[in-house]
């Protein structure tokens, strides 16, 4: 029985000790593909900034073309209105182009938000009238700058700022945490076993 109870003991030991290290390398894993995706977006964001802006009008251009792709493999070009928005800084009476967030520009830079590309235009249209009704009754709001002036452009949104990064490494850095304590905690329990089982030997 102690025997059986002593090999029971051992494979929950090695599950425990695998699961960990399980835990390990998935979140190395996370991190390296956080760290060549999201880490180089962060720091080539330069919109550190946070200030006031003015609306200063936001209109339609004319329609854009977004690539859709069907369930068959096939690509299809559709259309989705140009939202443009004009900003001032508060302590700036320039006019600045407003975009979503720092990937709008290089999607799209004639256009301050770029909705999700559907085959339904009108589904589309009154989305992005819906967004444009928001700046018209919001006519200050939070946006972000390049204190520099590399990029005069402004952003609603930091989809790369600090806060976002933390979101990111959340997971995989409680993931790694985690499985390190399974392991830690498996050594220090096998330890006390040999040190006990050395003792027992040694009053015998």
């Amino acid at each position: 029985m102690g025997k059986k109870l002593f090999m029971a003991q051992k494979r929950g030991e090695t599950r425990a000790v695998c699961l960990g290290i399980g835990m390990i390398i998935c979140s190395v894993l996370m991190f390296f593909l956080l760290g060549v995706t999201v880490l180089p977006k962060y720091l080539k964001s330069v919109w550190t900034e946070e200030s006031k802006c003015t609306l200063v009008q936001a209109t339609f251009k004319e329609r854009a073309n977004c690539i859709h792709n069907t369930n068959t493999k096939s690509e299809i070009i559709l259309k989705y209105p140009c939202l443009e928005v004009l900003v001032n800084l508060n302590f700036s009476e320039d006019v600045f182009m407003l975009y979503h967030t720092e990937e709008s520009s290089e999607w799209n830079n004639k256009c301050s938000y770029i909705p999700e590309c559907k085959e339904n235009y009108t589904e589309v249209a009154l989305h992005v009238q819906e967004i444009q009704g928001k700046f018209n009754k919001s006519s200050s709001f939070t946006c972000y700058f390049d204190p520099k002036g590399r990029q005069k452009s402004i952003v609603l949104m930091r989809k790369f700022g600090p806060q976002k990064l933390i979101s990111y490494f959340f997971w995989p850095t409680s993931m790694f945490t985690v499985g390190l304590c399974v392991v830690i905690i498996v050594k220090i329990s096998q330890y006390f076993a040999m040190i006990s089982v050395q003792t027992s030997k040694g009053n015998y």
